[in-house]
């Protein structure tokens, strides 16, 4: 991702294009530390303070950060209901099939990087005094190395550590809250896991304050909006409905965004929109033929005979999961290929990858409005209709409006796109052949760490 600041442009791109191919080189023989920096890069200007904030978003959008492997992880692990997986990477056969060990190669890749981006948002966060352009350049800078650290803890609560309301999240083992800059390792760098509710409590600390700072408009980079729905995603996996609507609510009220006209346009962003972010993009990565990873594209692609779509052709989407649409349903968006189908939301090669759409704003205040029985923005079921609308379905009444139909059409309208294994841990139901709550749906602390720190306790399972 290239920040336009051009007396440092040449030097972030060239940046930016080293991390993609060294990562891209080393990416399943070797993770370096990941949370170390010497002192010789120490942080002297604003012009350093900038060059390691893009170094932070480069690596948010590695292929295990948002450049989609979270997102696969999250629709994989445990999901035989809806995807046939074909592909060969022994680590994510054996997240489909929910036997994960510890020295999985996708767990480990994934801490990594999520540890890495933090680390340099931390570093952003120490010589935030450094910026001093203006008070507004210093606010905004502040606001996006505090999105980065919170999204990514996020990410690692969700996948490595019990859900809320699976026991008690005072006591159940979070993921260690690394909130100052590490460089170079000691022994007090080796921090142990704090609690499920610690680390959501730090999170939504974070990106309460990171809302506050970020601008309205930021190009590709965090706004106060994607700050903003972050955290509305976040307190609903709290289970705090009324903080969680309100979040939505001001997205969808002060951000300026709408639903797409047509559903399809979403995708294929570089084949049909030369390159553009669909405006419905709250916070994506963006992908070009010079930079950037779509992993959903890697796993979910396929080549359909349409120039500009690949993929390796792994997730194969199950009939029986297609069936849910109706036949009148535009989001009933699958290719016929070679005999199997396959979703076309991830077909196209350099299409950006969504993190939050406008479309999940809206399911999530219709369903906090439901659960509290009150109609902040607009009721319920004008929120289920929107998108019922969009998809070209015929809406609903007020008698066929509930709990199950507002989360139907969630399933429906998100689905493939990283919600699967949170949603079915949040709603407490099944997937696959696991319950929500079995360990089997919950990663393994990498062996790697849990070897050179000795504070860390593993999963049950593992």
């Amino acid at each position: 991702m290239k920040r336009n600041h051009t007396h440092i442009g040449k030097i972030l791109a060239a940046i930016c294009l080293a991390g993609v191919l060294t990562a891209g080189c080393t990416k399943r023989l070797d993770i370096g530390p990941y949370q170390s920096i010497s002192e010789s890069a120490a942080l002297n200007t604003e012009e350093d303070v900038m060059v390691t904030l893009i170094g932070a978003y480069d690596g948010l959008q590695s292929a295990a950060g948002y450049g989609g492997e979270i997102m696969v992880l999250n629709e994989l692990i445990g999901n035989s209901t809806n995807i046939q997986f074909t592909g060969t990477f022994a680590g994510l056969v054996d997240a489909w099939n929910g036997i994960m060990v510890s020295n999985n190669s996708f767990a480990t890749s994934t801490w990594a990087v999520a540890y890495n981006c933090i680390n340099r948002a931390n570093n952003v966060l120490s010589a935030i005094d450094k910026v001093t352009s203006s008070p507004a350049k210093k606010a905004s800078v502040e606001g996006e190395a505090l999105f980065l650290r919170a999204a990514m803890h996020f990410e690692l609560v969700r996948l490595y550590a019990k859900f809320v309301g699976d026991g008690d999240a005072n006591a159940n083992p979070g993921v260690p809250l690394v909130l100052t800059p590490t460089r170079g390792i000691t022994d007090a760098d080796y921090r142990p896991r704090a609690s499920v509710k610690a680390v959501y409590d730090q999170v939504i600390a974070d990106l309460t304050k990171a809302e506050t700072q970020l601008p309205s408009s930021n190009g590709f980079y965090a706004t106060k909006w994607a700050a903003a729905a972050m955290l509305a995603r976040v307190q609903l996996m709290n289970k705090n409905y009324t903080a969680a609507g309100a979040a939505a609510n001001r997205v969808i009220g002060g951000s300026g965004r709408t639903l797409n006209t047509d559903f399809k346009r979403l995708w294929f962003t570089f084949i049909d929109n030369g390159g553009s972010m669909p405006t419905e993009y709250l916070f994506g990565i963006k992908v070009t033929t010079q930079d950037g990873t779509n992993a959903l594209n890697t796993y979910f692609g396929r080549n359909v005979g349409i120039p500009g779509t690949a993929g390796r052709s792994d997730c194969k989407i199950r009939p029986a999961h297609i069936a849910l649409y109706s036949a009148n349903d535009k989001r009933r968006y699958f290719f016929l290929s070679g005999g199997s189908n396959y979703t076309g939301k991830h077909l196209d090669r350099y299409g950006d990858v969504p993190v939050i759409r406008l479309a999940e704003m809206i399911l999530t205040r219709a369903e906090c409005n439901f659960r509290n029985s009150t109609t902040l923005g607009a009721t319920p079921l004008a929120d289920v209709n929107a998108i019922r609308t969009r998809a070209g379905l015929t809406a609903l009444t007020v008698s066929q409006l509930n709990l199950a139909a507002i989360t139907r059409e969630r399933y429906l309208e998100l689905a493939f796109e990283g919600h699967s294994l949170p949603e079915v841990k949040r709603l407490q139901t099944t997937l696959g052949n696991f319950s929500w709550n079995s360990p089997k749906l919950i990663m393994p602390i990498p062996q790697r760490e849990m070897d050179v720190n000795k504070q860390l306790v593993q999963n049950v399972g593992y």
